[in-house]
């Protein structure tokens, strides 16, 4: 016997072996169709009895394995079935000739046979036959089981006459000795009458009795038959069949512990309804110990002495095969023997013994198999070892069964087989064909051994003419064992697969194979590396905004309280969250991705772009090259969202190697996402901003705060201004219908007068809306005004000849006009000169906001903002203000040194005076007559502002104001004629309090009349000697309290211009009326007049001194308010009469 069945297994010893072939032409889905009605008659339980008998059918056996069926008797075929076909009644003794040829190949072991026809009618058909059955058709066979149940009641008469025959000890015959076919030649010329020789034939066949009693049924008696045997047996040392008696009494005894059966799931017993008494008693719940021994009735003692332990099966299972392999003939019982003794153990939880009966098996030798028989052993191997968990070793037989189904002996390689088998290694060597399964922790199973099995599923597949599986299962490998390649096999790795690819591109569909199973697309996220993935935000002038005051739409669904734990948990992953800046429709949008090339060579990706979801959004792929092991490298995808509302990032898509892949972010988790979900608003409108004045790279650490689209640069001297026309051109697809403009300084410790930015944009607007591609143009005036004061120490000899100027007593009569001096003095010192040519920076935005389209029904607007960066040099600097009285009290002389810190000849003038040239580094003096300043009529802050502001900031503001007034009026400007260069100087920086006293006009304000004109600023009022002259005193009250009563005094006094004043003029002057004045109660923003009369009785010139009496209430007032301008009458002889 030299074909093992490897399916057998122990509780195949009670059944009996029935053959099922077709004779003739029988087609083969009808035969098997016949084939599987029949062999569902698995068990029938006897007539008149109550034992059951097992059936086991093939439908292909080899007339070579029944030779041994005396050894075992299961091996015997003891029944055929045979199924033809037949057409017409002159083919039916052909058909039956056929039938007879057919049992003479077993004739010599059949107990029966049957013979099933089908197709024929008529005559022969209605024979009554128990050995032959007519049916019509294949359809119409109802009673198939019926008579499969009849045929095998006969098989069991002639099986238990056998039985009775032989259990009968008959002392007087002689019993013959049992062979197997190679024993027969060894047993010629034996001494059949010796002792030895009769223990021998009585062993034999009391094992054979045990057979037959175990296929009849009667389980209690092969027991005690094959223990019988065995002592026989052992005596004369029948090793091989005493081996054969030790697995009989094995397989009674599992039989008896496991009524299950051993074959697993598809071999299992079914339980019958109608089964024996025993087997019901042994089948019944808790009828079984521990061992699996029945301990409940009498009839059962003898079989539980009998039967073995579980424990004690196996180690007679051993002894058996020991024996069996004394002999060379004996290796496919010795292997099925394994094979029976490895489903018992499973069944026991003994892998490790089941494992070394394996062990012993994979060497037994079978002489030469065929490849078909080499694939099967190795293919039953695997499975057993599958049964007892040995899952890695059950992959290696079935990896060497793959691999013999295309051994280079076969003539045609069965690719798709070995391809099928090493598809089922792959759970043994713990590899899955899902990439997902290898993202998550660390690495399972010998990547080695993996990746060889890879690399034989590939060229499995390419010899199978399948290159689409090759390029899959390739870059599987690729994605999953890229860190377990070295540097050689990643190239030659990418190489294959860039020749698969060239013929079968790569891509992302599932591979469904024959046999059911689907091969799930395999994204190469490792080829870039991906570490991280952000969203970015458009460029600063391109960022949509929210106009203030309207509510956006997802208000409406936001909770209204201030934590629910609710929405905390339904918030999701991170990577999920929306983001809090927003796209526009229509507009180029980024995601970058921070990538890396973990290849030894330069790693090309084409056509790389984003895979989202939500809005329509047209991806613009790109093409990278990134250089060999390149550690991060930013990767920017771009796109173009079509519609609005919401749109995620699920992931990007690659083309490597010529595979297309799509990654998605939910299956990476290594990579750091902000989020993956932002809004797209409607479209807005683009504005682009062109200027005259050069662009600056320079931007300060202030100004980056401010989101700047860019800087213009321009360099002025303080006071000069600058005109700067912006060009603002619609280069989108919307209209620009709104347009606003608003400047801010961003960064200064200079204080700036006046307005640094100003325009007009009232041109601008009346050509909105502004169409695609037109332009409007703004024209912003820079003028830049800051401090213009400097330090006193350094021109303390330009003062009048150490008269401190702001210390002169206000009515002192100063007659001598001050002029110009041209002394100069230059900067004595380097660091006075760096104090004075130190430029300064100015720095402010001007915010330009616009919107239009849908953009703007959705309340969404765009800001484009220039920053203006003016870097500004000294023109002239102040670093003296003082004030002499003038000749009239409404005026005075303000005193500037004025100082050129430029290279450059200056000129400065002003309003009404003579233009003064300075040299660079010099200073002079500029004294210029102003009117003094009404600070009254200054407006006022109203209540509200005075209540929240401090009083040292409206003090402040009450100085720049006044400083704003005084400098409109005095217009002092310069020029640099060298350099064509103009602006203005500002004394608003430079005034203090003692200054702005000294030019204030006073509150209450005197007029002197002299014959009704007025006496002020050097006026001689002429009179005649004689003639009465008439004073007037007018009082206007320009305070807010009322002033009065008052009373002064008209005292007359001549100069004589050497510091000798005369007040005794009582001979030359004399007052009509008193010289004492009165006036009453003057409310404010009203007038007094007093008035009175001279007589002067001399000529000459005379000065009228207008004193207040001291017991007068002005007293309580300032000195500064009582100013009287002096008086200066000329008294002249009156003309000669004519005719006198």
């Amino acid at each position: 016997m030299s074909v093992p069945d490897y399916m057998q297994c122990a509780e195949d010893h009670q059944t009996v072996l029935v053959v099922v072939q077709p004779v003739g032409i029988v087609p083969e889905d009808q035969f098997f169709k016949i084939y599987k009605r029949i062999a569902s008659v698995s068990q029938v339980t006897i007539r008149d009895s109550q034992r059951l008998l097992y059936i086991r059918y093939r439908h292909h056996y080899l007339p070579e394995n029944n030779e041994w069926g005396d050894f075992q008797t299961h091996r015997k075929v003891v029944g055929l079935i045979a199924i033809t076909t037949c057409s017409s009644a002159k083919d039916w003794p052909q058909t039956a000739e056929r039938f007879h040829g057919q049992k003479e190949v077993y004739a010599s072991t059949l107990y029966d046979s049957r013979l099933l026809v089908f197709g024929l009618s008529g005559e022969i058909a209605e024979q009554q036959r128990t050995d032959v059955a007519f049916y019509p058709s294949f359809e119409e066979c109802s009673d198939v089981e019926r008579r499969v149940e009849d045929f095998v009641e006969s098989i069991f008469i002639v099986l238990e006459s056998k039985r009775l025959d032989r259990a009968t000890d008959k002392s007087g015959d002689k019993i013959p000795l049992l062979c197997v076919p190679f024993e027969k030649k060894d047993f010629v010329g034996l001494d059949t009458d010796s002792r030895h020789y009769k223990k021998r034939c009585q062993g034999r066949m009391r094992k054979h009795v045990g057979d037959l009693c175990l296929q009849a049924g009667m389980l209690q008696d092969a027991l005690v038959h094959y223990h019988m045997a065995v002592e026989l047996l052992r005596a004369v040392n029948d090793f091989l069949w005493l081996g054969a008696a030790l697995e009989g009494l094995c397989s009674a005894s599992v039989i008896f512990h496991y009524p299950g059966g051993t074959a697993g799931k598809t071999g299992g017993r079914k339980q019958s309804i109608s089964q024996s008494v025993d087997a019901g008693k042994r089948h019944r719940p808790g009828a079984l110990t521990a061992n699996g021994i029945s301990a409940d009735t009498s009839t059962e003692i003898g079989r539980a002495k009998n039967c073995l332990s579980p424990e004690d099966i196996i180690e007679k299972y051993k002894e058996a095969i020991s024996y069996y392999g004394k002999y060379k003939n004996a290796g496919v019982i010795e292997l099925e023997a394994c094979v029976k003794a490895v489903r018992v153990l499973a069944i026991q939880k003994r892998a490790r013994e089941a494992s070394d009966f394996l062990q012993n098996a994979v060497y037994i030798n079978l002489g030469q198999l065929s490849e078909e028989e080499k694939i099967q052993r190795y293919s039953i191997l695997s499975e057993l070892y599958e049964l007892i968990s040995f899952h890695r070793k059950s992959a290696f037989f079935k990896r060497v069964a793959a691999m013999q189904c295309v051994a280079p002996t076969i003539s045609e390689p069965g690719w798709r087989a070995c391809y099928k088998l090493l598809l089922e290694t792959l759970p043994g060597y713990s590899l899955t064909l899902d990439p997902k399964d290898f993202s998550k922790g660390t690495h399972q199973g010998w990547a080695a051994i993996q990746m060889r099995l890879l690399h034989e599923l590939v060229y499995a597949s390419r010899r199978m003419g399948n290159p689409a599986l090759s390029v899959r299962h390739l870059s599987f490998l690729l994605q999953t064992m890229l860190d377990f390649l070295s540097d050689q096999e990643k190239k030659e790795v990418t190489q294959s697969l860039e020749n698969y690819t060239s013929k079968c591109p790569g891509g992302m569909e599932v591979i469904a194979l024959p046999d059911g199973l689907k091969l799930p697309p395999v994204p190469f996220t490792k080829l870039p590396i991906v570490r991280s993935v952000k969203l970015l935000n458009l460029p600063v002038g391109l960022r949509p905004h929210k106009v203030k005051g309207l509510l956006g739409q997802n208000m409406s669904t936001a909770s209204p309280f201030i934590y629910s734990p609710i929405i905390m948990h339904n918030r999701g992953e991170e990577r999920c969250k929306k983001i809090d800046f927003q796209w526009v429709q229509g507009d180029v949008c980024e995601v970058q991705l921070m990538v890396y090339n973990p290849m030894p060579y330069e790693l090309r990706v084409e056509n790389m772009g984003l895979l989202t979801s939500g809005v329509e959004f047209e991806s613009l792929p790109a093409a990278l090259s990134l250089p060999a092991e390149s550690g991060l490298y930013p990767v920017t995808l771009v796109g173009v969202p079509r519609t609005a509302g919401s749109i995620t990032i699920n992931g990007y898509h690659t083309s490597v190697f010529g595979v297309t892949s799509d990654c998605l972010l939910e299956g990476l988790p290594n990579v750091k996402t902000s989020g993956s979900l932002v809004e797209v608003v409607p479209s807005l409108p683009r504005l682009q901003l062109t200027t005259s004045l050069p662009r600056s790279a320079h931007m300060t650490q202030p100004m980056s705060k401010e989101e700047i689209c860019s800087t213009v640069s321009v360099q002025l001297f303080n006071g000069e201004t600058q005109q700067m026309t912006i060009t603002l051109e619609n280069i989108g697809s919307e209209d620009i219908e709104t347009l606003e403009l608003a400047s801010k300084i961003v960064s200064t410790k200079e204080k700036v007068f006046g307005e640094f930015l100003s325009w007009n944009l009232e041109e601008a607007l009346t050509q909105l809306p502004l169409k695609s591609g037109q332009a409007v143009t703004v024209t912003v005036s820079i003028k830049v005004k800051l401090d213009f004061s400097g330090q006193e120490n350094l021109l303390q000899d330009l003062n009048d000849d150490g008269i401190s100027v702001t210390g002169l007593p206000i009515s002192s009569p100063l007659r001598q006009v001050l002029k110009p001096r041209a002394e100069t003095k230059a900067v004595s010192s380097e660091s006075g000169k760096m104090e004075y040519s130190h430029v300064k920076t100015l720095e402010a935005v001007l915010n330009f906001k616009y919107s239009g389209g849908t953009g703007k029904v959705e309340g969404y607007y765009r800001e484009l903002s220039l920053g203006v960066h003016v870097d500004i040099e000294p023109s002239v600097f102040f670093t003296r203000v003082s004030t002499l009285p003038a000749t009239s009290t409404r005026q005075c002389h303000l005193l500037l040194d004025i100082f050129n810190p430029t290279e450059h000849e200056l000129t400065v003038g002003a309003k009404n005076n003579q233009d003064l040239v300075l040299h660079a580094s010099e200073c002079q003096r500029m004294a210029i007559q102003v009117d003094k300043f009404d600070f009254e009529n200054l407006p006022q802050p109203n209540q509200e502002t005075v209540h929240f502001s401090n009083p040292k900031q409206l003090e402040e503001e009450r100085q720049l104001a006044q400083g704003c007034q005084i400098n409109s009026k005095l217009g002092i400007h310069w020029s640099i004629p060298s350099l064509r260069r103009r602006g203005e100087a500002s004394v608003e920086g430079v005034l203090n309090q003692l200054v702005l006293e000294h030019l204030q006009l006073a509150p209450l304000q005197w007029d002197v009349l002299v014959n009704g004109k007025p006496c002020d600023c050097d006026v001689v009022a002429d009179c005649k000697v004689g003639d009465a002259v008439t004073l007037e005193v007018k009082l206007t009250n320009l305070s807010k309290n009322s002033v009065g009563p008052l009373a002064l005094t008209v005292v007359p006094y001549q100069d004589f211009q050497n510091g000798v004043q005369n007040y005794d003029l009582e001979d030359a002057v004399t007052f009509i009326g008193s010289n004492t004045f009165y006036i009453d109660a003057v409310k404010p923003k009203e007038s007094s007049v007093c008035e009175g009369a001279l007589l002067f009785l001399y000529t000459g010139d005379f000065y009228l001194n207008i004193k207040f009496q001291d017991d007068s209430a002005g007293r309580e007032l300032p000195l500064s308010w009582f100013t009287l301008p002096s008086v200066h009458i000329r008294a002249l002889d009156a003309p000669l009469q004519a005719g006198a």
